[in-house]
């Protein structure tokens, strides 16, 4: 049975591309996506049953730190910030985990990250993977 995943990106190609990804990805299942963290948060009222969290940080109306503020609150879904400002060792990828992201991977180059299959895939599909076993 597939893992539930919810894309929380304002770029509508960034979703696109991160869903296409997924689908290579057979123990993950694409759910739900918001463009912001408030459609994110009223998203999860309905849909109890989400496993997997994958939100970029700059985003409009609600930030992806705003959300991991809120979301703990309102979800179990392991989160991954997945965001270009969120490289490792970075302040936004501090900010992130003290906030409750159980991981951070880079956006490999930039908003809208065509080629995150080609040079991120492997460590997210790691991540993603590792999150659910601990699970």
């Amino acid at each position: 049975m597939p893992h539930n995943v919810m894309i929380v990106d304002d770029a509508a190609m960034m979703r696109l591309y991160i869903a296409s990804f997924l689908k290579t990805l057979p123990d993950f299942k694409v759910v739900a996506q918001a463009s912001n963290g408030q459609e994110a948060l009223d998203k999860l009222a309905d849909l109890p049953s989400v496993d997997l969290i994958l939100l970029d940080i700059e985003m409009p109306v609600m930030d992806g730190l705003e959300f991991l503020r809120h979301a703990k609150l309102k979800t179990r879904a392991k989160i991954v910030m997945l965001s270009s400002v969120a490289v490792s060792g970075s302040a936004h990828a501090a900010k992130a985990r003290e906030l409750g992201a159980d991981g951070v991977v880079a956006k490999p180059s930039g908003t809208v990250s065509h080629d995150l299959e080609e040079k991120s895939g492997d460590e997210l599909a790691r991540v993603m993977r590792d999150l659910m076993v601990a699970a």
